[in-house]
């Protein structure tokens, strides 16, 4: 008989807190993630972003009363009750102390984009991973989009030799810049040509922002922000012999159900797909596209 592991949440004010319950704690769910359930959760919440205590009451609500989920006081106890934590809150400020708050019960964290809002947060969570000894892992859900997938699995028009992807960028003051959307197209950047970043140079206007990433090697690859136009998510891979079309809008399956997926693998075997370094990197891109969005020059990572 399949085990099931009692999962908890920590911050319901993002759309992932009822996506991810109904994948887990659903059977009829179309793309049901089995492994785990929702046993118990924390609302967290902030009163200065209005997309965090806006949306907390609805998630709440639909946690205690679709699948019966225990609302509990702090991210502790949350932690006491499962054998792993899903840490969702929206607001990447916060996601420092409430892996404080929990990094003592060693349990498996999946940490919700942003990972943080500037690289010493970052460092310090990952330290937390290394001296107590959990896994954790945290990503974008376009990281596993189905056609980016598809595209870096076929690879026989040679090595990926650059990359170009697009998205949506809208600003929330709370989540400096580049941190609330800009980790969408940055985490797709960062599947396609891995780490190595050395410098980039950002370009921007009322409308439209745009990334140069300058890898060691050599490669170029660049993130574009859109404030004006679509909303939509693709890109281009460059290879040897020719270049892919990522259309993100191509394949059915949600990214977010793919993304569950690599996280319950991580639950279950302590392995992240993404590793810390990287994810450290990827926080680290962002913090120097801000920087060169507010001085125009080019910035060392």
């Amino acid at each position: 008989m399949e085990s099931t592991l009692k999962i908890g949440m920590i911050g319901l004010d993002t759309s992932h807190v009822s996506a991810f319950a109904k994948l887990l704690n659903d059977h009829t769910q179309e793309y049901h993630v089995p492994g785990g359930r929702i046993v118990a959760a924390y609302p967290g919440g902030s009163p200065d972003f209005e997309l965090s205590w806006s949306r907390l009451p609805g998630f709440r609500q639909e946690l205690a009363d679709n699948y019966g989920v225990s609302i509990m006081d702090s991210p502790a106890e949350v932690a006491e009750r499962c054998d792993a934590v899903l840490l969702l809150s929206v607001d990447g400020r916060l996601h420092l102390q409430q892996l404080q708050a929990i990094a003592a019960y060693r349990k498996p964290v999946f940490v919700d984009k942003p990972f943080a809002v500037n690289s010493e947060d970052a460092r310090a969570m990952a330290a937390l991973s290394r001296e107590y000894g959990f896994p954790m892992m945290s990503c974008s859900a376009l990281r596993y989009a189905g056609a980016l997938t598809a595209a870096l699995q076929d690879a026989e028009q040679g090595v990926v030799i650059g990359a170009d992807y697009y998205g949506p960028l809208e600003i929330q003051p709370t989540q400096p810049g580049f941190y609330w959307y800009g980790i969408h197209t940055a985490e797709m950047l960062f599947r396609t040509m891995g780490a190595g970043c050395q410098s980039v140079r950002t370009t921007t206007n009322a409308d439209h922002d745009q990334v140069v990433g300058i890898w060691a090697d050599g490669r170029v690859g660049t993130i574009r922000g859109n404030r004006r136009g679509n909303k939509t998510f693709g890109g281009l891979v460059h290879r040897e012999k020719g270049t892919q079309f990522v259309n993100t809008a191509a394949v059915a399956k949600p990214y977010y159900a793919s993304l569950l997926e690599q996280v319950m693998q991580m639950f279950a075997t302590g392995e992240p797909d993404v590793a810390a370094s990287e994810t450290l990197e990827i926080i680290r891109f962002l913090e120097a596209a801000n920087e060169s969005r507010e001085t125009g020059l080019t910035v060392q990572l």
